[in-house]
C-alpha cells in the first residue's frame, strides 16, 4: 500500500528580477523545502506602500511544497527575499491528485 499523500501547499511570492526569482527558486529546491518553483516572468503588480499607489514589474514564484514544510518555507524566504515586506501567501488545493501530492512529499523534507 502506498504511503497517504502529505498535505500540499501552494506558496506564492514575487521579486523585481529574473536573478532573485532564480536564486530563490534553486535554493528552496536544493534545500528540499519545496519540490517545484515556477518562475513566472512579466507580472506588472500593483500595490499601496508607505500610502502610494505603486507599480512594478516582478517575477512570480510558484512554489509547490507541503504543509508541514510551511513554516520552514517562510522562515527562509525571510532571508533570501530582497523585499523589506515579501508577499508570502500559502493556499491549499482544493483537489491534487494522490501521485503528485506523493512526489511533493517525496522531495520535501
Amino acid at each position: 500500500m502506498a504511503d497517504p499523500a502529505p498535505e500540499i501547499q501552494i506558496a506564492l511570492t514575487a521579486v523585481g528580477d529574473a536573478d532573485a526569482a532564480r536564486r530563490i527558486a534553486h535554493a528552496l529546491v536544493e534545500e528540499r523545502l519545496a519540490a517545484c518553483v515556477n518562475v513566472v516572468p512579466g507580472v506588472e503588480s500593483v500595490y499601496r506602500w508607505q500610502g502610494a499607489v505603486e507599480s512594478a514589474a516582478e517575477h512570480l514564484l510558484v512554489i509547490k511544497t507541503t504543509a508541514a514544510a510551511w513554516p520552514r518555507v517562510v522562515a527562509r524566504l525571510e532571508t533570501l527575499h530582497p523585499y523589506a515586506l515579501p508577499e508570502l501567501v500559502a493556499l491549499a488545493p482544493g483537489a491534487v491528485s494522490a501521485a503528485y501530492a506523493r512526489w511533493v512529499g517525496e522531495c520535501v523534507e
